[in-house]
């Protein structure tokens, strides 16, 4: 088993939320062995609780205390008010973790999802730190970095499950969108926008759904915490920016599996696509977790003069442009160099799939390779 960065450094309870095949409930087993554990994937539970919330102290032992894991709470929001009631009484010492693998129908069910009472903490994919000297770049950028998927034998297959079972139970089961055939339809027209700024007229169009419908599947995804929008870096800008944000899915492999390909489609967009999402998820996986003062977010100009990542907060001021290409080309730096123009304090970053590094007009040109390696030392 692979030892994960998450770490609560908590003793009171929190929500934990993850897209599902994180790995959410293997951690939860093995930090907390000895916990009470409640599982609402179990049809028997679910079905005994359904009708009455209150029946969860009996599922209890008389006068338990520890920790007591209730896993996916979204299937039933209603034992939140169970949850409240509890803590509000103090009886008993229990420190309440609360998985889910969206917050959605709990914040359209209950209106204070306990008043403040746990705090919310994230559940991702593996990252680089985590795999280690098993990280193997190419494996990554192909399937992409969900557990089961680097661990079995045919990522292939999983993933495509994934995929299906995935959307089936979370999505048509929970009644998120009424039509699954035009939800399939806009998950394959948004993997075409994957790393790119975001039109919704456009995905709208290609997927034949109304705009105002994509919106809300939009929601969807960030709800499930498999898509992402991520902002334009706007901070005491000197020129005319755009205002769209752009899109990524939360995983490599997922993207690789939704993408749809044909015989117009360049390897050197998808490339650079996967180099991206690759890059972006081990980002905000590693900020989040390691509790780093970052905000993620791009720039891109009117004129169409775009930086991929911009890290910007208490932590430090990064700036990290993707590209796929074994060898920097000219105008790969002119993003950078015109970012730097604007803010000279920034530190830059071209990450590449050559293997020198060096560097040019205070610009570090990085292997990604290297990056991955080390990259703590680059986020510090």
């Amino acid at each position: 088993m692979y030892s994960r960065l998450f770490c609560p450094q908590i003793e009171e309870g929190y929500f934990l939320f993850g897209p599902r095949g994180t790995g959410k409930t293997l951690w939860l087993r093995n930090y907390y062995p000895k916990a009470a554990y409640i599982d609402l994937l179990n049809t028997e539970i679910f079905n005994d609780l359904r009708p009455r919330p209150s029946r969860l102290w009996e599922l209890i032992p008389k006068n338990y205390s520890g920790v007591l894991i209730i896993d996916e709470i979204q299937k039933l929001p209603e034992l939140l008010d169970e949850i409240h009631r509890f803590l509000n009484n103090d009886r008993k010492k229990i420190q309440f973790i609360l998985t889910g693998s969206s917050a959605r129908k709990l914040r359209r069910t209950s209106q204070n999802l306990l008043a403040g009472r746990l705090r919310y903490e994230n559940f991702y994919p593996m990252t680089c730190l985590e795999l280690g000297a098993d990280f193997e770049l190419k494996k990554a950028l192909k399937i992409g970095l969900l557990p089961e998927a680097w661990t079995t034998k045919n990522p292939k297959s999983y993933l495509e499950s994934y995929l299906k079972i995935y959307v089936d139970q979370e999505v048509r089961l929970e009644g998120l969108a009424r039509n699954m055939s035009d939800f399939s339809r806009f998950l394959e027209s948004v993997s075409l926008s994957q790393g790119s700024v975001l039109n919704i007229s456009n995905v709208a169009s290609d997927s034949q759904v109304p705009r105002k419908t994509v919106e809300s599947y939009f929601e969807i995804l960030e709800d499930l915490l498999i898509g992402y929008r991520l902002p334009v870096f706007q901070k005491k800008s000197k020129r005319e920016l755009i205002r769209h944000n752009k899109f990524y899915l939360f995983d490599v492999g997922l993207y690789q599996t939704i993408r749809p390909r044909g015989v117009l489609d360049s390897e050197s967009e998808i490339g650079g696509a996967v180099f991206e999402t690759l890059i972006f998820q081990n980002l905000i996986a590693i900020v989040n977790l390691k509790k780093m003062q970052y905000q993620i977010f791009f720039w891109r100009t009117r004129s169409h003069i775009e930086v991929d990542f911009v890290l910007y907060g208490q932590s430090g001021f990064k700036v990290i442009e993707v590209k796929s290409g074994s060898q920097i080309r000219k105008g790969d730096l002119d993003g950078l160099l015109e970012f730097k123009k604007d803010y000279p304090k920034a530190q830059a970053y071209l990450v590449y799939a050559g293997s020198r590094n060096y560097t040019v007009n205070d610009i570090e040109i990085i292997p990604i390779e290297q990056f991955f390696k080390e990259i703590i030392r680059y986020l510090s």
